[in-house]
């Protein structure tokens, strides 16, 4: 499984290993480590990424021959399989963050023996993305100097010393330090990564200039000393723990005499890390126990898959998607974990009750056009529910493997098999749908009006079509798809890949839409029976009313629904410059909000080039958005501002926004729904400073179609009445999705349209 690919000795005493390792070559970064166990009984060995080849699914280490441990690792041969990986672990470099908060950062890395290892992989992203960089290379002679070329290719300047003068300049990092700052070389900030007193000098040093220095102290774990029980460093006046706060900190704040007397201990080596019969119980002991006791030694097929994703510091400068969905190899892995249980409660979990255990197996046998057909029978928007339903909550929360473990990828086993049958069996299933639709329209061209091309407009439409009944949809906007086109990001649900021939699919079926229809308006459900002779009005027009606060200062310039901010986004490409659409937002923006639609207004607005704030009257446990989404958020450097809730927008004087002024909030004991209540925190008032404050506390239907349909009934808050099969209160009239229930996942609002359908079909028939 973690098979060496290639070993090469870079001095005599320092290894450069290629291991072909896939879980973390997809999601490691430059400054993490792994733990790496040579054999059964070898010891758990803490080293740094030195670098990823994300396409192969290769990482490199490179350490350094200092006791038994690394020597019976080096001794290891070139085709031979560790024993276990664990990782990435730790957090990702520094200068990733440093990068986020200034693009022009310009950085002196400074390596010093096997630290240059830990330094390239940093310096390599930072000429990636373009940042201003020079290296300062340290060593005893000339015998222990590796990666030169490499590193000279990723840097502006290179400069190599030595103790002895053997090669390169004659001195110590230190000294080239001093005579590149005060020959005027300006540096934002240092990143020295090498044995301990290296880093503490290079601190003493950067600090009399006033220069921010980052030290990685993976020096003492590649000395051996642990990943717990010796890894405590002082840093400022609190005990931080290497392995967990670090490995990078800042070193103008470390305590090197400390952790420089911890490793002089004659036992230092001796140290192991924490498992759970330690005294001290670490973060990762449960990760490296499970790699002891056999667990991450099962087959990858055993192990939930995840797909690769675009890198949080590229994408949050493009609208592409996120998610690069399964490859084959992973598809057909994950369905070989399913059980295929004899009472699936997935299927029971899932509102349009796809039957997940064939199409699962179907995966398993590789016939993805046959589990394309399963999930047709059910959905007809696969490739959008596998990217936008909550999934955890549903069918994945009622996988029996979850109860242990992690559950069956479902939801990205669907988005796989959709977006294979789209692009490699489309002809088969054009033949496949105009054979079941010519088939059952034989004596059935009763005609339906659907008001809304959303997800439950678009569902019902599907099913009523293969009944064969003659479909119309009506779209008040332009394009149709609802809030599939208006309300979801491009970088969640691709508009062309993705949305644009799940309705081509639903065309060849025979459904006409019409866009740029407004029920209500342009035409009356009345007039539909009257003039136009429909059998029966199915209305799915959604929840687009957006909600305020009703707080001071709420129509001050700057202030703006989350359903603007998507629609300009989203259907209108404001974002981009050939689109005549204006997207005009400062530079801090807040979102008020904890749900999906939050977090896609958050997220857009940092690819807008926004500092973004979430604000959120409830802690991170309670909010309703899924928790993909907001770990994504945080990934993308957003902010959360938690326990917090808005009581006045600040006015800068000439009816712009100025701030917002919020107050702290006290969280109680959950209430007859489960949530948690709060109350304000007297005297907790604080304000926060902004460009525009951004509304996302959810929606309610337009009252149009109310308004223009004598004898329908609705609720006080403006939703649908209906009975259990969608029947309103008018005859042959129906109502799902969020115009009944408010705004809701996609997957309910197509949930409610299957159900309209079989409504439908049995009063028609």
């Amino acid at each position: 499984m973690y098979r060496i690919l290639k070993k090469e000795f870079l001095t005599p005493a320092t290894v450069l290993m290629d291991i072909e390792a896939p879980w973390i070559a997809e999601s490691g970064h430059p400054g993490q480590f792994l733990i790496v166990i040579p054999d059964a009984c070898g010891e758990r060995i803490p080293l740094t990424i030195c670098d990823i080849d994300h396409q192969l699914d290769i990482v490199t280490i490179v350490f350094q021959i200092v006791g038994d441990s690394t020597r019976k690792l080096a001794d290891m041969k070139q085709g031979e399989n560790l024993f276990t990986i664990v990782g990435p672990l730790g957090r990702p470099a520094e200068v990733i963050k440093l990068f986020e908060q200034n693009p022009g950062l310009r950085i002196l890395f400074v390596a010093g023996g096997v630290g240059t290892a830990p330094v390239y992989p940093q310096a390599k992203w930072a000429f990636r993305f373009g940042l201003d960089c020079d290296i300062v290379m340290g060593a005893k002679s000339k015998d222990f100097i590796f990666f030169e070329d490499r590193m000279r290719s990723v840097c502006n300047n290179l400069y190599v010393v030595t103790d002895d003068g053997s090669y390169g300049e004659k001195g110590l990092v230190t000294d080239k330090i001093k005579q590149l700052i005060e020959s005027g070389e300006h540096y934002d900030c240092c990143v020295a990564i090498g044995p301990l007193p290296m880093m503490k000098f290079v601190s003493l040093l950067t600090k009399q200039y006033g220069l921010h220095t980052i030290v990685s102290l993976n020096s003492m774990m590649v000395d051996g000393t642990g990943m717990c029980g010796a890894c405590r460093v002082t840093v400022g006046n609190e005990v931080k723990f290497t392995c967990v706060d670090g490995p990078e900190f800042d070193g103008h704040l470390v305590n090197f005499d400390e952790a420089m007397s911890r490793l002089a201990r004659p036992d230092a080596r001796k140290y192991r890390i924490a498992t759970s019969d330690s005294h001290h119980h670490c973060n990762l002991a449960d990760a490296v126990d499970s790699a002891l006791h056999g667990t991450q030694t099962e087959p990858v097929e055993k192990q939930r898959q995840h797909p690769a994703e675009q890198d949080p510091l590229q994408r949050i400068h493009n609208f592409n998607e996120v998610s690069f969905g399964f490859t084959e190899e992973q598809a057909v892995a994950e369905a070989s974990r399913c059980l295929n249980c004899k009472r699936p409660l997935c299927v029971s979990q899932c509102p349009v009750s796809i039957h997940i255990p064939e199409f699962i197996a179907a995966v398993k046998e590789r016939d993805f056009a046959l589990a394309g057909q399963i999930i047709a029978r059910d959905s007809a928007l696969p490739a959008v529910c596998g990217r936008v339903c909550p999934q955890e909550t549903q069918c994945e929360g009622a996988c029996i493997l979850g109860r242990k473990g992690e559950p069956i990828a479902i939801g990205a086993l669907e988005r796989f098999v959709a977006d294979w049958n789209r692009e490699h069996s489309h002809l088969e299933q054009d033949e496949e749908i105009n054979n079941e639709t010519e088939s059952n329209q034989k004596g059935n061209i009763k005609k339906v009006a659907i008001i809304g091309s959303g997800p439950s407009g678009l569902t019902c439409a599907g099913d009523l079509a293969k009944a064969g009944f003659d479909v119309t949809v009506f779209e008040a906007l332009h394009h149709p798809g609802g809030v599939l086109v208006y309300g979801i990001p491009e970088f969640r649900l691709p508009k062309q890949k993705v949305v644009a021939p799940e309705i081509e699919n639903l065309k060849r079926l025979g459904v006409k839409i019409f866009t740029n229809v407004i029920v209500g308006k342009s035409v009356t459900v009345d007039d539909l029976f009257e003039k136009h002779g429909f059998s029966a009005v199915y209305i799915a027009s959604g929840a687009g009313l957006p909600k305020f606060m009703n707080i001071p200062g709420e129509t001050l310039v700057g202030v703006l629904s989350a359903n603007e901010l998507l629609t300009r986004t989203n259907l209108m490409h404001g974002y981009d410059e050939s689109y005549a659409t204006p997207i005009v937002l400062g530079h801090k923006v807040a979102i008020v909000g904890g749900g999906n639609v939050a977090m896609d207004a958050a997220r857009t607005a940092r690819r807008l080039g926004c500092e973004v704030t979430v604000i959120y009257r409830r802690g991170e446990e309670d909010m309703p958005a899924r928790k993909e989404e907001v770990h994504h958020a945080m990934q993308e450097g957003i902010q959360f501002c938690f326990q917090t809730n808005p009581v006045e927008v600040l006015n800068d004087g000439n009816g712009n926004v100025a701030g917002v002024r919020l107050v702290r909030m006290a969280m109680g004991e959950p209430d007859a729904s489960g949530r948690r209540k709060f109350s304000v925190i007297p005297g907790s008032e604080f304000d926060l400073p902004l460009d525009n404050l951004i509304i996302a506390l959810g929606t309610s239907p337009n009252p149009l179609i109310k308004s223009t349909t004598p004898g329908l009934d609705t609720e006080s808050w403006g939703g649908i009445k209906t009975d259990d099969g969608g029947l309103t209160s008018r005859r042959y009239v129906y109502a799902g999705g969020d115009a009944v229930s408010g705004a809701a996942t996609v997957i309910l609002a197509m949930g409610a349209g299957r159900t309209a359908a079989k409504s439908i079909i049995e009063h028609l028939s």
